[in-house]
């Protein structure tokens, strides 16, 4: 190229693309080179487009497979620059069998099909949350207003129809709904009437539907957790969830994933290290650590914690409705590591800029180890204890005022009354003293997040959760939680305040509460 050559691909930054591609618009650089993911995101128009192949390494299935026809017509739809070529060009290089393969289905129309069929487990889930769908019946008709229906009679063959009369379609449909709502019913998310016609939602179809996950996640959260599950089963299930499967496995990426594994503080037990699911585990685990990765590895790391965030708050209503207190304060300090990248043994003060562990283990030293110790300090024994620079200080300033202090007040309503089988009531109040933004200082974290609050009464020894709700505060909040009185006697009760963003700031607080007997009915004659 007379000009110079550019490279663009999926792992460089948003304005080193900027550049490339103004670069190329501007006529500095003749020749730019990208790879097939960007396709659908690269707003380049040149007048020769070159293929160079037509397919593409996947690593989890150990095989080169085909770029999908749309890509392909995609990178064809680079070779047209309207008012300045009369004419574009496109040169595919492939393997010579597939030339009368891509001739054909480049100079035809390419039919599109639904696939909803392939997800109509999640969607009817939803529908029959919502009160949509009530019954197979309304399955049914719901499925005739989709896509799929018009398109049964135009290629019954793609769907696996024997034919296209209406006897067909109505058996078709029929079986469909049946073997969904079946799935559904046995993965606990729906339940079916004795009769075998009335559907109605159960807890864990409406946490997969709340938070817009699989239903499969939600049976395979509910079948793996247990009482006693720590904080390495817990990142282990989160792993294996369904919604990792499309992580990408580069080829001879499992060479380095076992190199980075080798020093994760959490084993993993014969681990595949092709596995989508696998690589998951290995990134958080480096993520938890802060641990320099390559820009690719960088890249296929922050879905992982946009989906991962999500996931922890759906696993909590998990554990929450079987009622089990360790797994759920384990489940909400894996949600503060996630969002700060630490572990939960890390000092608090690494949420803080400039922070390096030598410093927290200086700040230590003098008996400031939270946050707010460091907000208690002089100004002067601030900075020699610091050594920071000005403006150093100026950003550690911003953050620690950004970082929440709440006071937390609770009463027990009718506390000298309360009998067996009578509904307990908690009011809690909820003051945040500082004003001001309640965005997460979490520059590890790929996308802007705000505070969220967990408020759970339990009982620590017999590990039960007995009332939790999530909360969003502003300034000030009023709560109240409920649960029923266990049987007559003297109970300890823990009311945790935890946050699911940040590390050093939970709150747990006892209270006793005395239960009467329950008074007995008097039996009329």
């Amino acid at each position: 190229a007379e000009r110079g050559v550019g490279v663009v691909h999926e792992h460089m930054g948003a304005e080193e693309r900027r550049v490339i591609e103004a670069l190329f618009d501007a006529g500095a650089i003749s020749l730019c080179v990208a790879t097939h993911s960007l396709c659908w995101g690269l707003p380049l128009k040149a007048h020769l487009v070159v293929l160079l192949d037509t397919q593409f390494f996947d690593g989890a299935e150990h095989r080169y497979a085909d770029y999908p026809l749309t890509s392909i017509l995609q990178m064809m739809a680079r070779a047209s620059r309207p008012q300045h070529d009369e004419s574009g060009r496109c040169v595919i290089l492939c393997h010579t069998p597939k030339k009368a393969f891509f001739k054909k289905f480049m100079y035809e129309p390419l039919p599109v099909e639904s696939h909803v069929h392939h997800f109509l487990h999640d969607h009817l889930c939803a529908e029959v949350v919502t009160k949509t769908v009530e019954n197979k019946q309304d399955a049914v008709d719901y499925l005739t207003w989709t896509f799929m229906y018009r398109r049964l009679t135009q290629n019954p063959n793609y769907y696996n129809l024997t034919g296209a009369s209406h006897r067909h379609l109505s058996d078709y449909l029929s079986e469909l709904v049946e073997t969904t709502l079946a799935d559904l019913d046995q993965a606990r998310c729906i339940s079916i009437d004795e009769e075998g016609m009335e559907l109605s939602p159960l807890n864990l179809g409406m946490i997969a539907s709340y938070y817009y996950i699989g239903y499969t996640t939600v049976e395979l959260f509910a079948s793996s957790l247990t009482a006693s599950t720590k904080l390495g089963g817990l990142l282990e299930i989160l792993s294996a969830a369904p919604e990792f499967a499309s992580v990408p496995v580069r080829y001879r990426e499992d060479d380095l994933l076992r190199a980075l594994a080798m020093h994760c503080p959490l084993r993993l037990e014969s681990p595949r290290y092709n596995d989508p699911h696998v690589k998951t585990n290995v990134l958080l685990q480096c993520h938890f650590s802060r641990r320099d990765l390559p820009r690719d590895l960088v890249h296929d790391l922050r879905p992982i914690l946009e989906k991962g965030a999500r996931l922890l708050q759906a696993m909590v209503d998990v554990i929450a409705s079987s009622g089990w207190l360790s797994p759920a304060i384990a489940c909400m300090e894996l949600s503060q590591m996630l969002t700060q990248a630490l572990w939960d043994r890390d000092p608090a003060l690494l949420q803080l800029p400039h922070f390096t562990r030598d410093l927290a283990k200086r700040c230590a030293a003098r008996d400031v180890e939270g946050i707010f110790d460091l907000m208690d300090l002089d100004d002067e024994d601030r900075r020699s204890l610091l050594q920071l620079s000005g403006a150093q200080l100026a950003d550690v300033a911003r953050v620690c005022n950004r970082y929440p202090s709440v006071d937390v007040s609770y009463e027990v309503e009718d506390e000298d009354e309360i009998a067996s089988g009578d509904t307990v009531v908690v009011n809690v109040s909820l003051t945040r003293e500082a004003e001001g933004t309640f965005e997460v200082n979490a520059p590890r974290f790929p996308k802007r997040k705000d505070e969220g609050w967990w408020l759970v009464i339990g009982d620590q020894r017999t590990n039960t959760l007995v009332s939790i709700k999530r909360v969003m505060l502003q300034q000030k909040a009023k709560v109240k939680l409920d649960f029923v009185a266990p049987d007559e006697g003297a109970y300890k009760y823990m009311l945790y305040f935890m946050c699911d963003s940040y590390l050093g700031c939970d709150q747990e607080y006892e209270f006793e509460l005395k239960v009467a007997a329950a008074e007995e009915e008097e039996e009329e004659e």
